[in-house]
């Protein structure tokens, strides 16, 4: 028993940390587009960051509990209610048997988590749950979720600490602008540019065009100018997520979660791994700019994010005696700490 899918939503696939180390054999890495905001879910409802969740593209999922489980949305904000009471972004939530869980489209962003206690029971290929559904591998027949599909639990819990104030405090949520400036090092390519072509990447709106989705974004904007006699092709070397590959066209595609194992055309720079997230929450007609960064800035980037989720999950996971009153986690971008709050009734 678990959750029945009442509607499978515009796009929802099982998603967890990616189908690491068959690279060499041409087998695609998959894994949560956005993975902060994946790992926030996982660690409100007690899983491990990278344990199985929902991935749904702007129209999320409804659902139907057939077992008590705790669950917790993240990423882009959706409305919804659960047993007809509505619920909040960001916040753990016990769901008993027979409750139905409904959602409404996302305001902002693109792409929204649904973590439940324990994760779901799907088989593992290649040592991930990961849809990626080019080649039909992984999550549910490899397949987004549709209407009358059944997914069970692994482990559901029915207690957690603190439950039911486990909860993110906004400070930890990323904005969802349309508009998101986006770090990048410089690519292993850079040199088959011109300056001028290095010039307009780093100095260019680049308009997120339809051709967005779980394996790349196509921009548009100012055409990159590539170095005398070179054509934007190279011998195809691997391709990692958040590559940028500027074709002879001009235009820039920043490669995702389902991209290919290698390419052929030149990479004008890489997104750090921080912003990915930010990318990946960006809609067809949102705009990006790139800002040059080094690769020491990029490691302490992710050196203070992940100690950022360690505290918060210590934090969440303390025992902690509660009365009526609600404890939020606060922890601002920059610090090194999380405290917990106590709010007044």
């Amino acid at each position: 028993m678990g959750i029945e899918i009442l509607n499978g939503g515009m796009l929802t696939t099982i998603q967890d940390a990616g189908r690491y180390g068959y690279q060499q054999f041409g087998v695609t890495v998959s894994g949560s587009m956005d993975v902060y905001h994946h790992n926030l879910a996982n660690i409100l409802v007690g899983n491990d960051p990278g344990c199985e969740v929902l991935e749904a593209t702007i129209l999320p999922p409804s659902l139907h509990f057939t077992q008590d489980n705790i669950f917790a949305l993240c990423g882009a904000p959706v409305s919804g209610t659960l047993a007809g009471e509505p619920i909040e972004m960001n916040r753990a939530y016990l769901a008993h048997a027979g409750d139905t869980l409904m959602l409404t489209a996302a305001t902002r962003g693109c792409r929204t988590y649904l973590a439940f206690a324990g994760g779901l029971d799907v088989p593992s290929v290649m040592g991930s749950k990961s849809t990626f559904l080019k080649g039909r591998i992984g999550g549910l027949d490899g397949r987004a979720l549709q209407k009358g599909d059944f997914l069970g639990f692994c482990a559901p819990r029915t207690t957690l600490p603190n439950l039911p104030f486990r909860t993110i405090h906004e400070s930890m949520i990323h904005d969802f602008a349309p508009e998101q400036t986006i770090r990048v090092i410089p690519g292993p390519q850079i040199d088959a540019f011109s300056g001028e072509g290095v010039s307009t990447f780093l100095n260019t709106t680049y308009t997120v065009t339809q051709n967005a989705d779980r394996m790349g974004y196509r921009l548009d904007g100012a055409r990159i100018e590539h170095a005398p006699n070179q054509d934007g092709n190279i011998i195809s070397d691997a391709i990692t997520k958040g590559a940028i590959q500027v074709p002879g066209h001009g235009q820039p595609i920043i490669m995702m979660a389902d991209r290919q194992t290698t390419g052929g055309y030149a990479k004008i720079g890489h997104v750090i791994s921080v912003d990915l997230p930010r990318v990946a929450q960006l809609r067809p007609g949102d705009s990006i700019r790139f800002a040059l960064c080094d690769v020491e800035e990029a490691q302490s980037y992710v050196n203070q994010r992940t100690q950022k989720l360690r505290t918060l999950r210590r934090i969440l996971d303390q025992e902690t005696i509660l009365s009526s009153r609600e404890y939020r986690v606060l922890s601002a971008f920059g610090e090194r700490t999380a405290r917990i709050e106590r709010i007044a009734d």
